[in-house]
């Protein structure tokens, strides 16, 4: 892995279940189930998928108290750590923290009463489990809508601030923050604000962000801008689809910044009028047969005489098409020239007996 040169900001380190949040550990990519959660089996099944995926902390709706008690039974049948996001009833939150759920996302701010906040913050205290804060653009508090003219980055993040400062009053740290929007320059400068004014870890996204397409684009944008300048500790890209499509945009977004290693890196050339091979559905072969290979390389498919060796040889693996062949590269030495429909078979059978030595 090509060592990334970002500075990260210092955050102090939280524990959830096994997955450490700041502290410089490595940055954790989190989805959410859009299963109901008291249907224990299909969130279980869509939870499995996406460990399959890579998933490192999943979340759950928990808007009842059949969702409530259903954590528990989820809890033993998954592997990653488990957040419950919880809003408003301060007694579906003690009902997870009971059953052991390794996280809970809420808004102290909308619990209720200092003394249900208490509670909440106490239960949690006790079994060592952490709070997400969460703040969204689109439920921000009426007086801070006034007081600040709308939603702006200033106001999204004294709202966090407002939460953080509650749970300091009970004297409760065990934090981390999280403030979303689905513009992505106000999510953007909002985290800016907060990384200067706290050293809480940070959980990025842009919320509603879209579609697969259009959504993993956005999200790249804002979660990228802001890891690029060092903050930011876990993340989740959030889109209208199958979970695991998250998952994989997360991974692709820390690989592009070599913060992460995470399977096979695909590089291939956007095609010209210098090519002579039929690019796009050989790209997409190559990267449809390697979506599940856990090993962390790059394989490189060029298509023309003026980067592709180039840019093959740079790559773990690669090849340079030519007219009905092409070149084979491994580790930037010339291996053997192949026909142009051995090309997928090779690559994923060149990619299945990778050793590093």
């Amino acid at each position: 892995m090509i060592q990334s040169n970002i500075k990260r900001k210092n955050t102090q380190a939280v524990r959830v279940g096994n997955v450490v949040i700041g502290g410089g550990a490595p940055i954790s990519v989190q989805s959410m189930t859009c299963t109901k959660t008291e249907d224990v089996a299909e969130t279980v099944a869509q939870i499995l998928r996406l460990e399959d995926a890579g998933c490192e902390i999943v979340r759950v709706a928990v808007p009842s108290k059949e969702a409530a008690d259903a954590v528990g039974l989820i809890r033993e049948a998954i592997q990653i750590p488990l957040v419950a996001d919880i809003h408003f009833d301060y007694k579906l939150a003690l009902r997870v923290i009971e059953l052991g759920v390794d996280k809970v996302r809420i808004n102290p701010g909308n619990i209720g009463s200092r003394k249900r906040i208490e509670k909440v913050l106490y239960a949690a205290k006790e079994r060592g489990i952490p709070i997400r804060i969460g703040v969204n653009s689109g439920s921000l508090e009426k007086d801070l809508l006034k007081q600040y003219g709308g939603v702006t980055p200033a106001a999204l993040a004294e709202s966090a601030l407002r939460h953080v400062r509650i749970c300091e009053e009970f004297n409760f740290e065990d934090i981390v923050i999280s403030v979303k929007a689905s513009d992505v320059p106000m999510m953007i400068e909002t985290n800016r604000i907060l990384a200067e004014k706290v050293s809480y870890p940070l959980h990025l996204g842009v919320t509603e962000a879209g579609t697969p397409r259009t959504g993993a684009l956005r999200s790249a944008v804002g979660i990228g801008a802001l890891l690029a300048e060092g903050i930011g500790d876990t993340i989740r890209v959030s889109l209208t689809g199958d979970p695991v499509e998250e998952v994989k945009a997360g991974f692709e977004i820390l690989k592009s910044l070599h913060l992460r290693e995470h399977g096979v890196t695909i590089i291939s050339c956007p095609t010209c009028g210098r090519t002579q091979t039929s690019m796009f559905t050989l790209a997409e072969e190559v990267e449809k047969a390697l979506t599940n290979e856990k090993k962390s390389l790059t394989v490189a498919i060029m298509g023309c005489a003026v980067n592709g060796p180039g840019e093959a040889k740079e790559a773990d693996l690669g090849v340079a098409c030519g007219k009905g062949s092409a070149l084979l590269f491994r580790k930037g030495k010339t291996i053997r020239k192949i026909r142009e429909d051995e090309i997928v078979e090779t690559l994923v059978r060149e990619v299945q007996e990778w050793t590093e030595d």
